[in-house]
């Protein structure tokens, strides 16, 4: 994000074209200044927010990768003891086998899937993914930000540039660059996976 000393220098060049007689250019420097702090404070909003979902990803895969291995523990208990049970002659000590059996086997399947909870692997596994997704949605926003205020930047350095030069063809140059910016914040706001989409769309064919 531009800080106060970025923000100073882009007002210092807007009065100085006005100062020039150049309003037109100044007018320009401070919207493109303008559009620079929405998008910047924009991608810092988007980049937080993936960091966030990225941590909460991770954990909720942590405690899948848990409730996995504790599954198979159970699993795996039960079969051992689903083997020996035919074995026992005693039917009281066979019957407390069979329903110790049958009580590891309907904790597997809870740990398998638990709408009521949403704690089985199955909707873990959904909510991770879910916060996967929302985590890369966030960082493509990020990163078409990042794209639209180096483009307002660059519109900055040229707007300045015909201020000090008096020639024009920067300030055209300054205002199509600008308007790349606006494009790609636009992405960022409404489309962030349009222009992934269209460059894996062209090398298809």
């Amino acid at each position: 994000m531009a800080g106060p000393h970025e923000n100073l220098e882009h007002a210092e060049h807007a009065e100085h074209a006005s100062h020039g007689g150049n309003k037109k250019i100044a007018l320009l420097i401070s919207v493109l200044a303008l559009f620079l702090a929405f998008t910047e404070t924009l991608g810092k909003g988007a980049q937080t927010e993936s960091i966030g979902l990225n941590i909460k990803a991770s954990d909720t895969w942590n405690f899948f990768q848990a409730k996995t291995i504790r599954q198979t523990a159970i699993r795996t208990a039960a079969d051992n003891l689903a083997a020996i049970a035919p074995s026992i002659e005693k039917p009281e000590i066979k019957a407390a086998m069979e329903k110790q059996i049958e009580t590891w086997r309907a904790t597997v399947a809870r740990y398998e899937s638990d709408p009521k909870e949403k704690d089985g692997r199955k909707e873990l596994r959904e909510q991770a993914e879910g916060y996967e997704h929302q985590r890369d949605y966030q960082l493509a926003r990020y990163h078409q930000f990042e794209l639209g205020s180096a483009a307002f930047q660059i519109g900055i350095v040229l707007a300045s540039a015909e201020v000090i030069t008096g020639m024009a063809v920067l300030g055209w140059l300054s205002g199509l660059v600008g308007l790349v910016g606006l494009i790609f914040s636009a992405f960022g706001l409404w489309a962030p996976h349009a222009l992934d989409f269209l460059l894996h769309a062209s090398g298809a064919h």
